[in-house]
């Protein structure tokens, strides 16, 4: 059972993660071989203030 985890900054819409998670479920069973009942996605959602890149946060770097 492929257990795959994505961590993203929150904001994107329900229909874009939706979209996500069936394309990343369509490429673990094409590239594993798995049926698609198998794979399992999590999706974290984290704020722009706990996701930091070069020590600046996405926070400040927006402003």
């Amino acid at each position: 059972m492929p257990l795959i985890q994505m961590s993203i900054l929150e904001g994107r819409s329900k229909e874009a993660k939706k979209a996500a998670m069936k394309e990343v479920t369509d490429a673990v069973v094409r590239t594993l071989g798995v049926p698609p009942e198998t794979v399992r996605v999590l999706i974290y959602e984290m704020p722009k203030e706990h996701w930091g890149v070069g020590g600046i946060s996405k926070a400040d770097e927006s402003n």
